[in-house]
């Protein structure tokens, strides 16, 4: 498919998934509202597709190089991937990735479905080897909440050094990073999943979910888009349509995001409160821990003013919380640590709330 290469991301962002320029034609992609469609056309029910899907679908899927599906929310996305493993199959996975992640493949390894083989995200070697007779390779880079980066590229090349046409199939959770900064089908991968609801939306007013596939895939999209088409995990039409004209300020927001984050990172590495920064070095998102324990994490968490204590990520507001305060987070996840999402707000005006927020740890 085309994908629009001659264009910068950015300006991408900005002009696909808009309507025809006719004459009289609206500039901004309608919201379409219906269940249903007039027989012997190309659609019939509402459940197989919608134009403002379709608008939003044409955007992701030129930003990531390959063909998009969008879903009820991440998680419908995620389930859609791991659905690709037969029963009784193997998938591999970070340690740390996120606890809905976590909780999905816990649940179907205890009921027999499957197989999970945990690896270290940075381990090249460990998740190449481990690979060997695998279905699925779901990772993430950078891993939530521990900002890991997994080399992506050289576990590629080894799986195919090693296992050639019966390597398992690849995906990447491309939520933090988001396609700006990384495009993992390039370096080879076979879907990119996206929790959309996060920077791609960027307003914290919309759950939805999205694959992409590697154009050479299209068995796999197939697949992606029977599930969710029979397990009903279809975005509505107003959700697709708040993410599209989230899609259009996305290189904006991350910009803004990504200059507070490095600026943060640097003076939180400063601060006597803080014991470790992890930080990758791009995106808005980073985590610290802190001294006190887990109690004085949620001290901190709830001494903000500015920032948002709350469970979520990549919005135009920046947000904080401790990750071992959900159930479901790994037992290696330190109990002191925070999780920062950098807002587009002044630096300085989080600074100055975040400071005195670290004192009280």
């Amino acid at each position: 498919m085309t994908h629009h290469d001659d264009l910068a991301p950015a300006t991408r962002a900005v002009a696909l998934g808009r309507p025809a320029r006719e004459p009289g034609a609206p500039v901004s992609t309608p919201v379409t509202f219906t269940s249903t469609y007039v027989a012997d056309g190309e659609v019939a029910y509402a459940r197989t597709s919608n134009p403002t899907w379709e608008a939003l679908e044409e955007v992701l899927g030129s930003l990531e190089g390959g063909s998009a599906l969008t879903f009820a929310s991440g998680m419908g996305a995620v389930a859609a991937v791991v659905a690709l493993v037969p029963v009784g199959g193997v998938v591999v996975a970070p340690r740390h990735v996120y606890n809905g992640t976590t909780g999905l493949l816990d649940e179907r390894e205890a009921a027999g479905a499957l197989t999970v083989r945990r690896v270290e995200a940075e381990d090249v070697d460990a998740i190449v080897e481990a690979c060997a007779g695998a279905d699925l390779l779901l990772l993430e880079s950078p891993t939530n909440p521990m900002m890991e980066l997994t080399d992506v590229p050289a576990v590629v090349r080894g799986l195919r050094e090693r296992y050639a046409d019966a390597r398992p199939v690849v995906a990447v959770d491309n939520t933090f990073a988001t396609p700006l900064a990384q495009q993992p089908l390039a370096w080879g991968a076979d879907v990119v999943i996206h929790s959309a609801t996060k920077y791609l939306a960027g307003h914290s007013d919309v759950l939805l979910g999205a694959t992409v596939v590697a154009d050479g895939r299209a068995d796999l999209r197939e697949r992606l888009r029977t599930h969710r088409s029979l397990h009903g995990a279809i975005p509505g039409p107003m959700e697709a349509w708040l993410v599209l004209r989230g899609v259009r300020t996305l290189h904006l927001r991350l910009e803004r995001a990504q200059a507070s984050a490095q600026v943060l990172a640097g003076r939180l590495a400063e601060h006597p409160a803080v014991t470790r920064v992890r930080y990758p070095g791009f995106g808005g998102m980073l985590s610290v821990e802190v001294v006190g324990r887990a109690e004085g994490a949620e001290r901190v968490c709830g001494a903000t003013r500015l920032w948002t204590h709350s469970t979520s990520l990549g919005g135009v507001e920046s947000q904080i919380e401790r990750r071992r305060r959900h159930p479901l987070e790994v037992a290696t996840v330190p109990e002191d640590l925070v999780r920062l999402s950098v807002g587009v707000e002044d630096v300085e005006d989080l600074w100055a709330d975040l400071r005195p927020a670290l004192d009280t740890a």
